[in-house]
């Protein structure tokens, strides 16, 4: 029988070995790991090391800001990400440049950029839709999303935790979500209990899997 169509699960800013492999182990999608300036900064060997121990059908995805498109390649190729996300303001050639270079791309946008309604400019990436301050831990004003008429799938972060997740999956219908600081216990280090809790409730929403028409690439390919 065909696997069930279910909601993508994303548990980003992961530092260390134990953390990634509970949220794979409660049934994460992906992980992320961010080499950019942040507090779940990680470190290049401590990633290569979550990349070997990870069940192969766990998305590993590095997350890159404002970096040197040679760079993004080199780091993702170098460890083994099968996909990087850019959450800074990488113009739509640097962004098609590297996804040519790596297996899959996500580009992030603030859902007030206005760029966000140029998203074709940027190649067949997914879309991650984000708040005005990345990490913040905040939310932003869903109904907005339904007004900008994207036609197609987005994974949505910003201030997403076990309780208001279900909520947002409703309104919303993304492909998939993306959390970090609604799931920790302090920067950089993930609460069991919480990471059991939001995968859960993001489960149980309703979930409407997007056409294949709207869809730039079979994202199951690469998982």
């Amino acid at each position: 029988m065909p696997e069930e169509a279910r909601i993508f699960v994303k548990i980003c800013g992961i530092t260390d070995v134990d953390d990634a492999l509970l949220a794979a182990g409660l049934g994460a999608d992906a992980i992320g790991m961010i080499f950019a300036a942040s507090s779940r900064r990680i470190t290049t060997g401590r990633s290569r090391e979550i990349v070997r121990r990870l069940p192969p059908e766990v998305l590993t995805v590095g997350v890159f800001r404002n970096e040197r498109r040679e760079r993004v390649v080199e780091t993702a190729n170098t460890i083994g990400l099968r996909a990087v996300q850019l959450h800074g303001h990488e113009s739509p050639e640097d962004t098609r440049w590297i996804a040519e270079r790596v297996p899959a791309v996500i580009r992030a946008f603030s859902a007030q950029d206005p760029a966000l309604t140029r998203h074709a400019e940027y190649g067949p990436v997914r879309l991650l839709v984000d708040s005005p301050e990345p990490g913040s831990g905040t939310t932003f004003d869903w109904s907005r999303l339904g007004e900008l008429q994207l036609n197609r799938p987005i994974l949505l972060a910003g201030g997403l935790d076990p309780e208001n997740v279900a909520e947002a999956i409703e309104m919303v219908r993304p492909w998939g979500v993306d959390v970090a600081s609604g799931v920790e216990s302090s920067p950089g280090h993930k609460d069991p209990v919480k990471v059991r809790r939001f995968i859960s409730a993001a489960r149980s929403a309703p979930f409407t899997e997007p056409s294949p028409a709207s869809d730039p690439f079979d994202w199951a390919d690469d998982r």
